[in-house]
């Protein structure tokens, strides 16, 4: 019941992102637009727009969501190089670590029953060669 209620929150903001058109925010010219307004904020509240910044950025990654690369240039003309890299840093290892617990524990499930007969002799060889597995998958685009 629980692994159900979470993947429907992942798929209702995935759903609500395309369907309110909010992929048009996450890109340079939306970004340019709004870059003093931003830069406002910044002056008065830094550190909750750097923390609005990391969790807005930690979400896109997480739901697998476009605008991950307009997000990072963003963050460099925000906050500067150092913090920015610290920010994207932070927030892409907890985005792609949420969106591999999601993957992993409750979707495998489901893939397993749908792709099983497919995916056994990959999981066969990630059981006997797991390093090299991972590796050649790192490889591939």
């Amino acid at each position: 019941m629980k692994k159900v209620v979470i993947v429907s929150i992942f798929l209702s903001l995935l759903i609500a992102f395309f369907a309110f058109d909010l992929d048009q925010i996450l890109t340079l010219e939306s970004i340019k637009s709004s870059q003093d307004q931003i830069a406002q904020w910044k002056s008065t509240q830094p550190i909750a727009v750097g923390v609005g910044f990391l969790l807005i950025y930690i979400a896109v990654t997480a739901l697998s969501l476009p605008g991950a690369a307009v997000m990072t240039l963003a963050a460099g003309a925000f906050f500067g190089v150092v913090w920015g890299t610290v920010i994207v840093s932070i927030a892409s290892t907890v985005g792609a670590t949420l969106a591999f617990l999601v993957a992993r524990f409750l979707l495998r499930e489901s893939v397993q029953k749908r792709f099983g007969d497919k995916l056994q002799s990959l999981n066969d060889g990630i059981e006997k060669e797991g390093a090299f597995y991972l590796f050649t998958l790192r490889l591939v685009p």
